[in-house]
């Protein structure tokens, strides 16, 4: 498949879908964590896909990498609020799981894009 532009990207998809569940799960938060783990879930959800997609806009290589590197960064940021959403009682363990292993798929997905990109540089 050719990638004309970053919607193309199967790792922007998904992280895409990530962030639309995160939304999806914290509606259910309590409305006293709008301003805490709401919101910054929600953030760090957001900037995967955004930072994704900034960097296929910049015009060369090694910024691209730059802003994956920073969509990693936001992921594993989302990892951890998921991780303690989960121990103070907000996300079910079930619900943890399934979303830890989307963060792992798409983990892979940008050490992979990343590798490529690496090789024509």
């Amino acid at each position: 498949m050719e990638v004309r532009n970053y919607r193309d990207l199967a790792v922007w998809q998904k992280t895409m879908d990530l962030a639309e569940e995160c939304y999806r799960l914290t509606r259910d938060f309590p409305r006293e964590e709008v301003f805490d783990l709401t919101s910054q879930i929600r953030r760090s959800a957001g900037a995967i896909p955004a930072n994704i997609a900034e960097g296929h806009g910049r015009q060369h290589t090694r910024e691209f990498l730059n802003f994956l590197s920073i969509a990693r960064g936001s992921l594993m940021e989302l990892e951890t609020h998921l991780l303690l959403s989960q121990r103070v009682g907000l996300l079910p363990q079930g619900c943890l799981d399934v979303l830890l292993t989307v963060t792992d798929d798409v983990s892979r997905m940008l050490t992979g894009l990343r590798k490529s990109l690496e090789k024509r540089l």
